[in-house]
């Protein structure tokens, strides 16, 4: 038995959509998040309740050693640089091996909206999040009554 292509004029975009996925979407690296060093960015998630932002950076088998969080003129920074090398020696032998991953991610925050000195981050379970509290000014306020005289 063997496998043809054959025109069906009930769906003509079917071959076009296929032949576009393949030449294009799987060889089309810069489409792809990947870095220098073909690892991917790792994903955020953005939280906003009535008090607070929440930044949820997925982020497995990092350490919280290996994060650096800052913010500089309302502008919130997460990168990580991470090294790894390997040096083994044996009869006959020797190998080396090494590897090399980063990332940054920047967040614009609303000017004066959040407390700076109040922001804080932990990593558990494979997860960064960072608290970044609203001051009370932008807060929801519960309405208020405005007696008539």
């Amino acid at each position: 038995m063997t496998l043809a292509r054959r025109s069906n004029n009930v769906f003509p975009s079917f071959p076009s959509f296929f032949d576009r996925f393949l030449n294009e979407g799987l060889m089309d690296w810069d489409n792809l998040n990947f870095s220098d060093t073909d690892t991917t960015i790792p994903a955020v998630n953005v939280k906003e309740d009535d008090d607070r932002f929440l930044i949820e950076v997925t982020a497995p088998g990092m350490k919280r050693d290996d994060f650096n969080v800052k913010i500089e003129n309302n502008m919130l920074t997460i990168s990580s640089e991470k090294k790894d090398e390997k040096d083994e020696s044996k009869e006959g032998y020797t190998r080396k091996e090494f590897s090399f991953q980063s990332f940054q991610r920047s967040f614009s925050l609303p000017e004066w909206h959040i407390l700076t000195d109040k922001i804080s981050a932990k990593y558990n379970e494979g997860i960064l999040h960072i608290e970044l509290p609203k001051r009370d000014e932008v807060k929801p306020q519960p309405a208020k009554t405005i007696k008539i005289s």
